[in-house]
């Protein structure tokens, strides 16, 4: 089995700063957590783009966003502008949320149109676009069906959990996931990841990043609280 060091697990970890009630001095100290402990990206509010992208300009960890946070419920055209705004402001990952409550209607085609119409506007600027599915919701069945659709937008990334809904990430999730679209987008768990090992543990399983928010505790070992 590979033993992990502390920097391949950072080098997977976009650490999540998307609580509401986090302020520009939040944002200010999680930043310099970021570059510090050498994460992926940091993953930031679509408010707080522009200052992400000032703060972290000088180092090598990337500026994410969340889009249509948490509930995948804005119309279309707002979603694909909300991706023109993030790229404007200086984002290079966005993780879009699907219309949840769309894909349990059975309303395939719209979810795909949806998540293409932000596809289209981030492929356009190089910036790649993950698909939060909000897991918890579905059976393994629609997490695979899920997949499909966010493959067939042409997203690049498949993500669990928004952290603010129902569950978090599971092996069960990442298993489906990994074994329907594995070999051609990318894996993302969300929600839960709070230790070392559970974080290896995903690696293991042959994700791609990891969402986080307790970063310093996973790095420290120590166990988390909150749910995310």
């Amino acid at each position: 089995m590979k033993k992990y060091t502390k920097q391949e697990v950072a080098a997977a970890i976009d650490h999540a700063v998307l609580k509401p009630e986090f302020t520009d001095k939040d944002l200010k100290e999680q930043a310099a957590m970021c570059i510090e402990n050498g994460v992926f990206s940091m993953c930031v509010k679509p408010c707080d783009v522009k200052m992400a992208a000032e703060l972290l300009k000088d180092s090598n960890v990337k500026v994410s966003c969340v889009l249509s946070f948490p509930h995948g419920a804005d119309a279309t055209p707002s979603k694909a502008f909300q991706a023109k705004q993030a790229i404007e402001d200086g984002v290079q990952e966005i993780d879009m949320v699907m219309n949840i409550g769309k894909f349990m209607s059975g309303d395939f085609d719209y979810v795909k149109n949806d998540i293409k119409a932000v596809v289209d506007v981030a492929h356009a600027s190089d910036v790649k676009v993950k698909v939060i599915q909000e897991s918890g919701h579905l059976t393994m069945e629609q997490v695979s069906k899920a997949c499909e659709l966010s493959y067939e937008a042409s997203a690049d990334f498949v993500k669990t959990s928004t952290g603010f809904g129902p569950g978090s990430a599971t092996t069960e999730i990442i298993d489906v996931m990994i074994k329907t679209v594995g070999d051609k987008m990318e894996v993302k768990p969300s929600g839960g990841i709070r230790t070392w090992e559970t974080a290896v543990a995903y690696l293991e399983q042959g994700v791609d990043r990891l969402g986080v928010g307790s970063t310093l505790a996973i790095f420290n070992g120590a166990d988390a609280k909150g749910d995310y």
